[in-house]
């Protein structure tokens, strides 16, 4: 089951020749269904099309939407959806607004696409996509849009920056600061600052933890915190992380690598997701290091690595499933247990339920 908003907003007055109008259909205020519609001379461009997971007061809910019924009726005036990132805040709607019509053409990186389409597949759609990088300009009927490289949780995630006759708009997507990522590509401050020169008339910012003072925990000092649990643990490891989070999980690999460990990963998506990766040359995978879950078992409690979903407390994700005795890895005495992802606010009750379950169970 989905949901959609209902927001009981009329529909705006018809648009002056050469005004921009910008309609938020989520993400503000929350974590999730993160959507922005741009409008000019008739034509809309899409910027992400996320969802957002429910919380524990909306039983019965799978996802949450946006509230397309904006749209609905202005299908055939979408010249393009712009996918940030391939986090499913912000790509998990893209197959809802498909079935509504499935050639609008879908632009993103490299693994951001690859991720929508192997989605896209399970709905049986197949999409027009354009695969672009940073530092690449491509026009889309009335919106010329320059891309960004920002830096995020993971890989090849773009700003863009947009030009219309009704002014300049840079949106960021979710970016962070990190002076030292794994993989080099670091927020393209210069690259920012030269469009800055020309004019943003609007910044759309979008950082999950901007509200917190200091400076982001840069991924490498990660790293070490993850090497030091795995020297400690006697029994089997469960790392927690989010499905798309292929920096953390790289980590993850290295550090069992290094202990003599083999990975497993459980959780659909995240089987999935690191195939892509993998494929791609974003992820790193020793040879002989990863076994299925099928086969773990088999191995000495001291030599498994279990990479799980559910470090947000999603109610149907993998470690959830093993809180509740619902999984096939039983967690037992002495098992550590790592959730490797920030917090997302909103999430707490379900998470801190789910460190509830498994301490219940003997876990660290």
């Amino acid at each position: 089951m989905t949901q959609t908003a209902l927001t009981g907003l009329v529909t705006p007055p018809r648009l002056p020749a050469g005004t921009l109008r910008i309609v938020p259909l989520g993400g503000l205020g929350e974590i999730g269904r993160n959507m922005a519609v741009f409008e000019i001379d008739g034509k809309l461009l899409v910027v992400d099309c996320g969802v957002l997971f429910p919380e524990e007061t909306q039983p019965g809910v799978d996802l949450i939407l946006p509230d397309f019924s904006y749209i609905e009726d202005r299908l055939d005036d979408i010249v393009a959806v712009v996918l940030t990132h391939g986090h499913e805040d912000h790509i998990g709607a893209v197959p809802y607004l498909l079935k509504r019509r499935s050639d609008i053409p879908l632009v993103g990186s490299q693994l951001t696409l690859a991720l929508i389409e192997a989605k896209l597949q399970e709905h049986r759609i197949r999409p027009y996509t354009l695969t672009v990088e940073e530092g690449q300009v491509e026009k889309f009927g009335p919106f010329e849009c320059e891309f960004v490289a920002v830096n995020h949780s993971i890989p090849d995630a773009l700003a863009v920056f947009i030009r219309t006759a009704g002014g300049t708009v840079l949106h960021t997507g979710d970016f962070k600061m990190d002076q030292l990522p794994l993989d080099g590509r670091i927020t393209d401050l210069r690259h920012f600052a030269k469009l800055g020169e020309e004019g943003v008339d609007l910044f759309m910012s979008d950082s999950t933890n901007a509200d917190i003072p200091g400076f982001t925990t840069a991924e490498k000092e990660i790293g070490p915190t993850l090497e030091r649990l795995f020297a400690q643990a006697s029994k089997r490891i469960i790392v927690a992380s989010f499905s798309s989070h292929v920096h953390r999980v790289q980590q993850v690999l290295d550090a069992a690598a290094k202990h003599n460990r083999k990975v497993a990963f459980v959780g659909r998506s995240m089987v999935r997701n690191m195939a892509i990766a993998e494929k791609l040359g974003y992820l790193d995978v020793p040879a002989g290091l990863i076994v299925d879950i099928k086969n773990i078992d088999n191995l000495p409690d001291n030599r498994v690595v279990l990479m799980s979903t559910g470090s947000q407390g999603e109610p149907m994700a993998a470690l959830s499933r093993m809180a509740n005795g619902d999984h096939r890895v039983v967690v037992g005495d002495g098992d550590t247990v790592i959730l490797a992802s920030s917090l997302i606010p909103g999430n707490e009750n379900a998470v801190f339920r789910i460190i509830n379950g498994l301490l219940k169970l003997g876990a660290t």
